[in-house]
């Protein structure tokens, strides 16, 4: 098996807390915990490339306003899918003169000349989620999630014991270079074709005809790989409409994935643990900040991948009400 990943090591932790990659085009809204009487006023800002309304991202979010509120440090989150507009919210979180900055970066070449002026600042850099392999390259001092390459893998190889040979993997946001990893991942590995489809996840309905067109004219579809919750409750309805008996599979996980699984329509879920991406680095810039730790050494911090099947869903599902998985 063949790695297309740069990096010969890296540093694995498990999650803090028990805890996938979609964007949209609008802003998101500034948000703050309160900082604890510590004795020091420490800010942490996150600008990330989604948006209001993103289960996964909310997932995120909700991470690193958690560690804000367990370490008593103020946390300030924005996000934007368009990579410009994403790079003058960085802009605007250096003019704050944070204690760190974690960003994911879908569009890495974007916002490179943003996070390029952060670490010139003087500012400690985390990126999260996207941009795994130009991290290290951009200076930022680790990177949270997952190899998405190696993830697609596992997809593949998942769906090969299946016994699947013939899959559309459904990308949702064009240009986003992590989505298109996952399936050269699963190609590397299934052993048979796959084929990407383009959909766009701020229109699901159009999605969901889509998928389903690609299966009606395609009789030999054997399998079906989303990469986005959203996405795979579309496939499962597009599967549904064209009586289609291809084995769905998704990445990143909700409670209508889980209960998808458990109701044996969904074979699995490739879990990257938003949560811990989110409370994780907020974690490690206040460590920073407050006793000169400095966590990673350049190299990432997988959160991910997991797997959730059948054998897991339950436990997990309990997780996903709460808004943590």
């Amino acid at each position: 098996m063949k790695l297309k990943y740069r990096w010969m090591t890296a540093l694995v932790v498990l999650p803090l807390a028990l805890t996938g990659c979609t964007a949209t085009t609008n802003t998101a809204a500034t948000t703050t915990t309160d900082a604890a009487a510590s004795g020091d006023k420490i800010t942490i800002a996150v600008v990330t490339h989604g948006s209001p309304g993103d289960t996964f991202w909310d997932v995120v979010k909700s991470g690193a306003e958690q560690a804000g509120t367990d370490l008593g440090v103020t946390v300030t989150y924005q996000g934007d899918g368009d990579p410009v507009k994403q790079s003058q919210l960085i802009d605007a979180a250096i003019a704050t003169n944070p204690d760190g900055l974690i960003v994911s970066m879908a569009n890495p070449d974007g916002v490179q000349n943003a996070v390029d002026k952060a670490v010139a600042a003087g500012i400690p850099v985390i990126t999260i989620n996207s941009g795994l392999d130009q991290s290290r390259e951009f200076g930022a001092q680790t990177h949270i999630g997952q190899s998405e390459f190696i993830a697609g893998q596992g997809a593949g190889e998942q769906l090969a014991n299946a016994g699947v040979s013939n899959v559309i993997c459904v990308i949702h946001e064009a240009g986003n270079t992590g989505l298109e990893e996952r399936c050269d991942g699963a190609a590397d590995t299934l052993g048979g074709t796959v084929t990407n489809v383009q959909v766009d996840v701020a229109n699901v309905a159009d999605a969901q005809n889509t998928i389903k067109s690609s299966l009606l004219a395609d009789a030999s579809i054997d399998g079906v790989l989303t990469l986005n919750p959203g996405i795979a409750v579309a496939a499962s309805q597009a599967l549904e409409e064209a009586a289609s008996t291809a084995v769905l599979a998704t990445f990143d996980v909700s409670s209508d994935v889980t209960q998808l699984i458990l109701d044996d329509k969904i074979l699995f879920a490739v879990d990257q643990q938003p949560y811990s991406q989110g409370y994780l680095p907020v974690t490690f810039l206040t460590l920073q900040a407050r006793n000169g730790d400095v966590v990673g050494g350049g190299l990432p911090v997988y959160s991910g991948p997991g797997f959730v099947t059948k054998d897991n869903a339950d436990q997990v599902a309990k997780f996903a009400k709460n808004g943590t998985r």
